[in-house]
């Protein structure tokens, strides 16, 4: 691989905002990629892929690099040295490469690989909390399996078109897709695509939802006609998965306390042909307690730590602390007691994380139904969900029904 001088100072100008300005990756790689018109698919998808490697790798190259935070233009230089070094990428005789000393880079990557904090490039605190919550061995896989590139993953909207049509429309594109066992209205790209330039995307074929994720509103175990609220909406996904299934008959009540985000799932709701979508944003509790005993279900999709989903927020590494975990545990009990009034007698409410911590998902659930208002629930069953097995997000949910 040749590097290009254009492509590098933008993974240059990326890095900067991200570590020293505290930025989203995902947001900046958008700005990026409309730098330069004459890029082409694979100028795009250096930039891009180069830029959330080093962000993935961020601790580990740092060390090797001997830089620390908060890193000059110099010091990223030099971690994309290392990242290029490591890749068998031959540096051009540019001034930022100069005495770059290769061989050392290798030893000290299998010096420093030896250490699971270096290997996985994570911090202190997070690898003592993923020994502490699910032990050495299955953190150790997990935490390695997080590290690993996400795959575009399309979930077929059933209201407008059939998995077996959207693999063909996709095929004609020039875009190959294959069934995933298990997720019935999950297509996996067979290599990484801009599907949102596509006909299809824009006719409401399909949305980007990981597979995991997927499972969540299945798991609600909705019917046609039924009244179901979303309670922490956000920008929909499972919102439009759920008017789907339910295929366009009853309500979809879609709750979030950012107007500006249900404005987005309405957007969606427009090109998905998803009708039966209702929003409302929570400006007071009156939204809440208008709704009490009246779903036929609820899904809590709390907010929460996001560790399952590394492999597609990589800078989340970086940006969690601690005291947030803490915080966030609190506020998920809170949305609990809240929220499962809305169900009514017979219902049922899931309650979904995109985390692996046992103290945000099982133990949330044990905790609510040892509660006043959790009493007059069952537990029905749960899916714990790890990238090292799956092979996408990580995940939990747990059925929960009202008693009658």
């Amino acid at each position: 691989m040749r590097l290009h001088r254009n492509l590098c100072f933008a993974v240059i100008d990326g890095l900067t905002l991200i570590f020293n300005e505290g930025k989203y990756a995902d947001k900046v790689i958008q700005q990026l990629l409309k730098r330069d018109k004459r890029w082409g698919s694979r100028d795009r998808g250096f930039v891009a892929e180069t830029v959330y490697d080093i962000v993935r790798w961020k601790r580990l190259y740092a060390e090797i690099a001997e830089v620390k935070t908060p890193f000059d233009r110099d010091n990223l230089w030099r971690i994309f040295a290392v990242w290029a070094t490591l890749r068998g990428i031959k540096l051009p005789d540019w001034k930022y490469f100069e005495a770059t000393p290769t061989r050392k880079i290798k030893g000290r990557f299998d010096e420093l690989s030896q250490t699971r904090k270096y290997k996985e490039s994570i911090t202190d605190w997070m690898d003592e909390l993923g020994v502490k919550e699910l032990g050495e061995t299955v953190w150790s896989k997990e935490i390695s399996a997080l590290n690993v590139q996400a795959d575009v993953i399309l979930r077929v909207n059933t209201l407008n078109t059939t998995k077996e049509k959207l693999q063909s429309e996709l095929f004609d594109l020039g875009l190959e897709t294959e069934f995933i066992k298990g997720h019935p209205n999950a297509l996996r790209l067979k290599e990484r695509a801009n599907v949102f330039q596509t006909e299809a995307f824009k006719n409401g074929h399909f949305e980007v939802q990981d597979a995991s994720s997927q499972l969540v509103a299945e798991f609600l175990d909705v019917k046609p006609g039924m009244r179901v609220v979303d309670a922490c909406a956000g920008a929909g996904g499972k919102a439009l998965h759920l008017a789907a299934l339910m295929e366009n008959k009853g309500q979809v009540i879609a709750l979030d306390i950012y107007g500006n985000k249900l404005n987005e799932l309405k957007r969606r709701a427009k090109r998905n042909k998803a009708f039966n979508i209702e929003t409302r944003a929570i400006e007071s509790t009156k939204v809440i307690k208008k709704l009490y005993d009246k779903a036929d279900r609820v899904l809590i999709d709390a907010p929460c730590s996001g560790l399952g989903v590394l492999k597609r927020n990589p800078d989340a590494k970086w940006k969690l602390q601690p005291e947030f975990i803490e915080d966030i545990k609190k506020t998920q009990q809170e949305i609990l007691q809240q929220y499962s009034r809305i169900v009514k007698a017979g219902g049922k409410l899931v309650y979904a994380t995109c985390s692996v911590l046992p103290s945000e998902n099982r133990k949330q659930v044990d905790i609510f139904l040892t509660s006043k208002l959790g009493k007059e629930f069952t537990f029905i069953k749960e899916n714990n969900i790890f990238a090292h097995k799956s092979g996408f997000d990580g995940f939990y949910m747990a059925l929960l029904e009202k008693k009658k």
